[in-house]
């Protein structure tokens, strides 16, 4: 079973300072068609900001692929990251939530 759904339980996302800018964990959950291409594209916008993802899953479900990536990062970066992932090419939906998965 895949768990990566909208209001899936989460922990209570620790805050963490760093150089002065607060680090949140995020998780951006992702409905797409499936395509060869799709994950290396969904990682790219984590790449090129050195930034790796605790948790990525992803599952085909019928004609779709559900995607969930959970990283921390910089406060400023979480719109950046969002706004990359919904332009590649395929992704239908994507939902940002504060925190990390319980359990």
């Amino acid at each position: 079973m895949f768990d990566a759904v909208p209001g899936a339980l989460l922990a209570p996302a620790p805050v963490v300072v760093e150089e002065g800018e607060r680090h949140l964990a995020m998780r951006y959950l992702l409905r797409a068609e499936p395509s060869p291409g799709l994950l290396p594209r969904l990682l790219q916008p984590l790449a090129k900001r050195d930034l790796t993802p605790e948790r990525l899953r992803a599952a085909r479900e019928g004609a779709a692929m559900r995607v969930e990536i959970c990283v921390t990062l910089p406060e400023g970066m979480i719109h950046l990251v969002a706004g990359n992932l919904r332009s590649v090419v395929g992704v239908t939906r994507l939902e940002v939530e504060q925190g990390r998965v319980a359990g």
